[in-house]
């Protein structure tokens, strides 16, 4: 069982899944919303319980795909494609260890300026 929350512990979850090798996406919408880019994994919506919905406010940012983050610290949680089986799920907020590691850079056609992507992983221009 992996758990993970908000900053604050307002939200609170837990995956029966091992997390899938995460992506970082440098798209533009991931960079505000998260203050940089935005690492998730991506976890089948019937492996993850959460704990809190009183405290977890949807973004509706595009007509796809919705955005959790905790209404109390703010803290971004989930990338939810509305239609789909499957729900992005931040690494920032796991508790350690994850067992997994990082598997490609996404969108590095809009990253910032400020930094630079050197690690040697696979990256998408989109």
């Amino acid at each position: 069982m992996y758990k993970g929350s908000c900053l604050c512990g307002a939200v609170r979850f837990e995956l029966d899944c091992t997390p899938a090798p995460p992506d970082a996406c440098h798209c533009t919408q991931c960079r505000k919303w998260s203050g940089h880019f935005f690492t998730s994994t991506d976890v089948p919506r019937i492996a993850l319980q959460i704990e809190g919905n009183d405290n977890l406010t949807w973004f509706r940012s595009s007509e796809k795909v919705r955005r959790g983050f905790c209404s109390n610290c703010g803290s971004s949680l989930f990338w939810d494609p509305i239609e789909k089986d499957w729900i992005g799920v931040a690494m920032g907020a796991f508790e350690h260890p994850t067992d997994t590691s990082l598997r490609i850079h996404i969108h590095v056609a809009d990253k910032g300026d400020y930094y630079d992507v050197a690690d040697g992983l696979p990256q998408n221009e989109h």
